[in-house]
């Protein structure tokens, strides 16, 4: 069992840069891969970037490659998203999401596949 907490949203203006967390418990959280989705609204919720539970792969969706880096802390049962040159149509709750897979270096990008979900966290960009 994981629980997954996120925090670090809030109101930033377009350019700004936010960094959010996700907390894990559990002590097996190095053999989950980790997910960040989003969803807007009125949209549907989306995979943006994931990283392998070993933290050697990740993987990023076009929309935020090369503004979003993600990283992972194993023994602080921690994931971060480090968010820079925001724009308004990041705007959106944020989730991460946890995935128990036997692959240390494969990331998961289906939503369905994912086992443990945080609560979102709310990032919104005024332009």
């Amino acid at each position: 069992q994981v629980q997954l907490v996120e925090s670090g949203g809030g109101l930033v203006q377009a350019g700004g840069s936010l960094r959010l967390s996700c907390a894990a418990s559990g002590r097996t959280f190095s053999s989950y891969g980790i997910g960040w989705f989003r969803q807007a609204p009125g949209r549907e919720r989306e995979f943006i970037v994931g990283i392998s539970r070993s933290g050697t792969s990740t993987y990023y969706a076009d929309s935020v490659e090369g503004r979003f880096t993600i990283s992972r802390d194993n023994a602080k049962n921690a994931v971060y998203l480090q968010m820079n040159s925001l724009r308004s149509e990041d705007t959106a709750v944020y989730y991460c999401a946890a995935v128990l897979h036997y692959n240390s270096n494969y990331i998961v990008r289906k939503e369905s596949e994912y086992d443990y979900w945080g609560q979102g966290t709310q990032v919104k960009v005024s332009s």
